[in-house]
C-alpha cells in the first residue's frame, strides 16, 4: 500500500516538473518574442518617427506627440506606460487577466527599450517619406511578433484587439486603422503642418498591412468548394495525387432537385490547379470555387498550439 502511495507522488512530482519547464520554456519564448519584437518597433517609432517629426497613431504617436511638446522630458516609454493605466483598468474584464499580465510585461519590456536602448543607437535624418515607410514596416514587424504571443504593447491595442474579440471577423490592421485616425491628425496641431498627419497615415497604414501579412499572409490557404454528382471520385484522387483531405458533405440542387455532393479541400495556391484539373477530368459540369483563408490551422497546415 506505502509503495503504491509512493509511486503515485512520485509521478505527481514528475508531472509538476514537466508543467512547471512547459512554462518555463513559453516564459523565456515570450520574452524573446517581446525583446525582438520591441527592438523592431521601437526602432520603427524612434529611430524614424521622432527623428522625422511626425506621429504614427496609437498610444505611442501620444507619447511621441507629448515627448515633442515637453522637448524631450518626458520619455517616450514612460509615458506610454502612464497613458496605459486607464486604458488597461477598462479592458481588463474584456481581455482577461492572461492576456493583461502578458502585455504588462510586454509594456514594461518595450518602455525599457525605447527609452534606453534606442537612443544609443543612430537615427535616420533622410527623406522623411522614407522614414515613414520604412518605420511602417519596423513597427508593423515589431508588432507581429508581440501579436503572435497573444500579447500587445497596450495602449490602443487593447482596444483594438477587444474590439476585435467581440468581432473576430474584422483584421487588425483595419481596426488599428480606424482607432489610430483620430490620434494622427493631431500631428497636425502639434507639429503646425499637414505633412505630419500624411507621413503619420503612410506609416500607420505601412505597419498595419506588415502586422496583417507577417501574421496571415505567410500562412494564406486558399480553400476550394467543388459541387459534383463525382464526389467519391474527385475526392479520392485529390487523396492520392494532391495529398490532402477532403471534407463530403450531401447536397441537393436547388432548381433541378438532384442530389449533388459538395467538396471542401484546403490547399496551397500551387495545388488549386491540380485540384481543378482532378475534378474537371471527373465531372467537366462541376462547379468550383476557390477562395483565400488567412490561416488553416490542424494536420498538415499550422499547428493549432502557434
Amino acid at each position: 500500500m506505502k509503495k503504491s502511495i509512493d509511486k503515485k507522488q512520485m509521478t505527481s512530482k514528475s508531472k509538476n516538473r514537466v508543467f512547471t519547464a512547459a512554462r518555463i520554456k513559453t516564459l523565456a519564448a515570450d520574452v524573446l518574442y517581446d525583446i525582438l519584437g520591441s527592438i523592431l518597433y521601437g526602432a520603427g517609432m524612434y529611430t524614424f518617427a521622432v527623428a522625422a517629426n511626425f506621429a504614427p497613431g496609437g498610444v505611442s504617436g501620444i507619447a511621441i506627440l507629448i515627448n515633442h511638446l515637453t522637448n524631450g522630458l518626458v520619455p517616450i516609454g514612460f509615458c506610454t506606460i502612464i497613458i496605459n493605466i486607464p486604458i488597461i483598468i477598462i479592458c481588463l474584464r474584456t481581455l482577461g487577466k492572461g492576456f493583461f499580465l502578458r502585455s504588462v510585461k510586454t509594456i514594461i519590456i518595450s518602455a525599457v527599450i525605447v527609452d534606453y536602448l534606442m537612443p544609443m543607437l543612430p537615427v535616420y535624418t533622410g527623406e522623411p517619406i522614407l522614414a515613414a515607410i520604412f518605420g511602417g514596416i519596423f513597427a508593423g514587424a515589431g508588432l507581429a511578433f508581440i501579436y503572435m504571443r497573444e500579447s500587445s504593447t497596450g495602449g490602443s491595442d487593447f482596444v483594438i484587439l477587444a474590439i476585435r474579440k467581440k468581432n473576430p471577423q474584422l483584421s487588425i490592421g483595419n481596426i488599428s486603422l480606424a482607432v489610430d485616425g483620430v490620434i494622427i491628425l493631431l500631428g497636425w496641431m502639434v507639429y503646425g503642418r499637414i505633412d505630419a498627419v500624411l507621413y503619420g497615415i503612410i506609416m500607420t497604414i505601412g505597419y498595419s498591412l506588415i502586422v496583417d501579412k507577417l501574421m496571415y499572409g505567410i500562412d494564406m490557404r486558399k480553400l476550394a468548394i467543388i459541387i459534383t454528382t463525382k464526389g467519391e471520385d474527385i475526392a479520392r484522387e485529390i487523396g492520392h495525387e494532391v495529398e490532402r483531405g477532403v471534407t463530403v458533405a450531401k447536397g441537393v440542387g436547388a432548381y433541378t432537385g438532384n442530389e449533388k455532393q459538395i467538396l471542401l479541400c484546403t490547399c496551397s495556391k500551387a495545388e488549386v490547379f491540380k485540384i481543378k484539373r482532378i475534378a474537371y477530368s471527373h465531372d467537366s459540369k462541376s462547379f468550383i470555387m476557390v477562395s483565400s483563408l488567412d490561416a488553416a490551422y490542424g494536420e498538415g497546415f499550422k499547428p493549432h498550439m502557434d
